[in-house]
């Protein structure tokens, strides 16, 4: 990640939340429901059940912004779950363009009206979100700014609610963590407020066991932040089950608790996990695509070799690298450690020549965690 796309997610992070509905504003409990069944349906990649969820709650409640944000969200999930294609774009911009128009005409009438200083903040990082996926990197830092100004605000308002702790701690976690991880964040982090990384956790963690609508996003952020930042699969784990085995259709969440038990097993469960993923690509699953499917394969091979089923995991590291091959332009990560593992394998099977060939070409492909260090030293001594 370079530097201006670091701080733009980490401004716009902040302000991304799944807003708070019925208590803050004049929508009875019928609405409220079915916004709660709308988003059950983004979770789970049921787009379309959204969409008619959320038109309904408009037609009952055209001056509530909830309709118009959610219905933009599940436009976010589309473009998120198939970043390579921009079928979406203009679409969600224009939805965004009428969360704020709603919001702003609240505000003008009330300009401490918390609902809509909430949806407000939740859209402008929102589009930041997405105007930093698309590379506009000055217009993702400015509608960062401004969201991250409106929670703030709705913190001052609001102290005690605990889906406006989803956005609290994100910026408190990230803004701890990425400077940490990319100092050339650490002069532009001079003119934002401190983070505080255990405290951001703590907030998360209330959210995602307190908030009313924003516990599910704050499951998923808890399970990014300790897997990949944390490095603890084990407290990572009973998030990403949780999400999976509540919305079985969302390859994000799916493919997090597959790399969760890539740490830490069973291994027959690993192997179920990551064979349902390649079904679903073979069925055409929304949000199920190459890349998913190349992981997949990568994993399943890798349990086919742990339970030293040699020949068949052959079989799926070969898959696995002909999907790198058109899908990367250089080597990718997953790329360059099957080649490890197939030399490794060819050692196993007493197939030394096969196995120094397959060494000397990840010795001299890019580095990724230790791979050529690993491959040399094969080159020495055979794997055992």
């Amino acid at each position: 990640m370079n530097s201006r796309l670091g701080l733009v997610v980490l401004i716009s992070c902040c302000v991304t939340t799944v807003p708070v509905v019925a208590q803050w504003m004049f929508m009875k409990s019928d609405g409220d429901s079915i916004v709660r069944s709308g988003i059950q349906h983004i979770y789970n990649v049921e787009f379309a059940q959204a969409e008619a969820d959320f038109n309904d709650v408009r037609q009952r409640y055209p001056e509530h912004p909830v309709s118009y944000f959610m219905d933009a969200m599940v436009d976010w999930w589309r473009i998120s779950l198939d970043q390579r294609h921009y079928t979406y774009d203009d679409q969600f911009r224009r939805k965004i363009d009428r969360v704020l128009a709603v919001t702003d005409s609240l505000l003008v009438q009330e300009p401490r009206n918390v609902t809509a200083l909430f949806f407000k903040g939740g859209a402008l990082g929102f589009r930041g979100r997405y105007y930093a996926l698309r590379g506009a990197y000055l217009d993702a830092v400015n509608d960062g700014r401004e969201g991250l100004d409106i929670l703030q605000e709705c913190q001052k308002i609001a102290p005690g609610n605990h889906d406006i702790m989803l956005g609290t701690g994100l910026y408190n976690y990230f803004a701890e963590v990425m400077p940490e991880q990319y100092p050339l964040l650490k002069p532009a982090m001079l003119f934002l407020p401190r983070g505080d990384r255990k405290l951001g956790l703590l907030q998360l963690k209330a959210a995602a066991n307190k908030a009313r609508y924003a516990e599910v996003e704050a499951k998923s952020v808890l399970v990014s932040a300790y897997y990949t930042f944390e490095k603890d699969a084990r407290a990572a784990m009973p998030y990403a089950r949780e999400l999976f085995e509540r919305f079985p259709r969302n390859p994000s969440f799916q493919r997090a608790y597959g790399r969760c038990l890539v740490r830490l097993g069973p291994l027959d469960t690993m192997e179920i996990v990551w064979r349902d993923v390649l079904v679903k690509y073979m069925d055409k699953a929304t949000g199920y695509d190459e890349y998913a499917a190349r992981e997949a394969l990568y994993y399943i091979a890798v349990a086919r070799m742990l339970d030293r089923d040699y020949d068949l995991a052959l079989k799926y590291f070969y898959k696995c690298d002909e999907a790198s091959r058109l899908l990367d332009e250089e080597p990718s990560g997953f790329m360059v450690k099957l080649n490890l593992k197939v030399g490794q394998i060819y050692d196993l099977q007493g197939k030394r020549d096969l196995a120094i060939k397959q060494y000397k070409k990840v010795a001299g492909w890019k580095d990724y965690d230790g791979t050529q260090a690993q491959a040399e030293g094969f080159l020495q001594a055979p794997y055992r």
